[in-house]
């Protein structure tokens, strides 16, 4: 008597997917969504009108203690440095800079990051600090308010956090140099939090309105 042995279907190999083809399907899906339906102009207030009414009505009164200023630190030399994230467009990586002649020395040059041309300042020679050579760890800060825009040199970015209002002391009287004109306050860590309004309106520092390719 013959027994037929059962027969199970072969496994198949997983299949690996690279981080590439997982991008260009992300990419894909959004296009897709935003082919079915693009809002208005008046859908889109409407929207942000809602959006932040459901924000101010979330919002809750916090002591003063309890509250804080919200800031993305950063180094520039030994030293370490905050700036509100309201300012900022975004954060990039160092490259393809056009040196841009007749400038001031802290004028590193002209950048192009999607379209939009701008100046970007290396705030260690605005502000007489020790230079340091450009490494992978630097990083170009957007700031942008109104038709005002240009990038900070970073050293390192360390972190994004929320620093209590109790933590915040008045500038040091010992605290010299140019730097003293463009900082709101400072910690005990030591961190010096600029003032990204002060610099985007002076008239000291190079800013010319963005071109749009």
């Amino acid at each position: 008597m013959t027994t037929n042995a059962p027969v199970f279907p072969k496994k198949k190999k997983p299949v690996r997917t690279s981080f590439l083809e997982v991008e260009r399907r992300l990419s894909a899906a959004r296009a897709a969504v935003e082919r079915i339906w693009t809002p208005s102009i008046e859908e889109t207030q409407r929207i942000l009108q809602a959006r932040a009414l459901a924000l101010a009505q979330e919002a809750l009164p916090q002591d003063a203690a309890s509250e804080g200023t919200q800031v993305v630190e950063f180094t520039l030399g030994n030293e370490s440095y905050a700036i509100e994230p309201h300012f900022i467009t975004q954060i990039a990586c160092v490259e393809n800079i056009m040196p841009l002649p007749c400038t001031p020395a802290f004028v590193l040059g002209m950048i192009n990051l999607r379209g939009q041309i701008f100046p970007v300042i290396d705030l260690k020679v605005f502000f007489e600090l020790p230079e340091k050579e450009l490494t992978n760890a630097n990083k170009i800060i957007v700031l942008q308010s109104g038709k005002i825009i240009f990038g900070i040199l970073a050293d390192e970015i360390l972190d994004m956090r929320r620093i209590p209002v109790t933590d915040i002391l008045p500038l040091l009287p010992t605290l010299t140099g140019i730097r003293k004109n463009y900082l709101k306050g400072i910690t005990s860590k030591p961190l010096m939090i600029l003032d990204a309004a002060k610099l985007l309106l002076d008239e000291n520092i190079f800013v010319e309105e963005q071109v749009t390719e």
